[in-house]
Parts: C-alpha cells; sequence; structure tokens
C-alpha cells in the first residue's frame, strides 16, 4: 500500500474526522466554527454522518477545518498516550 503523507484525509473515514473534531473542538465551538444545524441541534456523530454524506458542501467544509487543524490535532493526540 503506498503512503499518502501530504494527504491528512486518506484512509480517515467521515467518521474518524467528525469524531476527531468534535473530541478536539467539542460539539458547541465545532458549531460555531461550520454553523449547520448537526452540529448545533442536538448534535451526534450518527446525524451528521447522515446529514454530511446527503449534503457535499456541508462535508467539504468539514473536510477543509480538519485538514487545516490536522497537524494541530495530531499534536494533541498524541500528547494524550
Amino acid at each position: 500500500m503506498h503512503e499518502q503523507p501530504n494527504d491528512p484525509l486518506h484512509g480517515v473515514t467521515l467518521e474518524q474526522v467528525v469524531t476527531r473534531l468534535v473530541e478536539y473542538f467539542g460539539w458547541d465551538q465545532l458549531g460555531q466554527l461550520i454553523n449547520i444545524r448537526c452540529f448545533t441541534s442536538d448534535p451526534s456523530v450518527k446525524s451528521s454522518l447522515k446529514f454530511l454524506r446527503k449534503t457535499p458542501w456541508a462535508r467539504k467544509k468539514v473536510e477543509n477545518l480538519y485538514i487545516s487543524k490536522h497537524k494541530n490535532m495530531s499534536l494533541w493526540q498524541g500528547s494524550s498516550t
């Protein structure tokens, strides 16, 4: 299998992206950064995945946030072990 070191989304599922963003930011801050109802009104990973899979523009915003924060999130996750 070939590594994709410059693509932080390579091999990462949408569920992992959402889960990592929630762990890093929390639902409240995530809802402020990306103001979509699945993050602001009774949020859950399951409901967010359902919405994001059907809504390309929202998914792109989530992926872009993940990409922009990936390095910081990796450092944060590494320090918790």
